[in-house]
């Protein structure tokens, strides 16, 4: 079992001990994920870029990365497989050539 497959069934320990599973559908993991990353933006509100709370930026993205992983653990989504699916569909829409050095949408290139 690799390091993400045994954070994984961590988390599924932890939701399974205390019967949490009946909360987690679909739509409530991903408004989670919503709601964490929205507490993450909070950490920088009104402050400078480089300018927040290492631990809590911690909790917030393990929150977001945990909710993340049992919402594709639900539907049986293989993480490495659709990271790297989506890397290919942006190296596709963001050629070296045209999208270096500048943070412009691929529809703008």
């Amino acid at each position: 079992m690799n390091g993400l497959e045994n954070t994984i069934a961590k988390l599924i320990k932890f939701r399974d001990e205390r019967d949490w599973e009946q909360f987690h559908n679909s739509k409530d993991l991903a408004l989670a994920i919503s709601i964490e990353a929205n507490e993450l933006l909070e950490l920088f509100l009104w402050k400078g870029s480089e300018e927040f709370n290492m631990d809590k930026l911690k909790d917030e993205l393990a929150d977001i990365l945990s909710f993340s992983l049992l919402l594709a653990h639900k539907h049986n989504l293989d993480i490495n497989e659709i990271i790297t699916e989506k890397i290919n569909k942006n190296a596709e829409k963001y050629p070296v050539s045209k999208a270096k050095g500048t943070a412009k949408k691929y529809t703008d290139l």
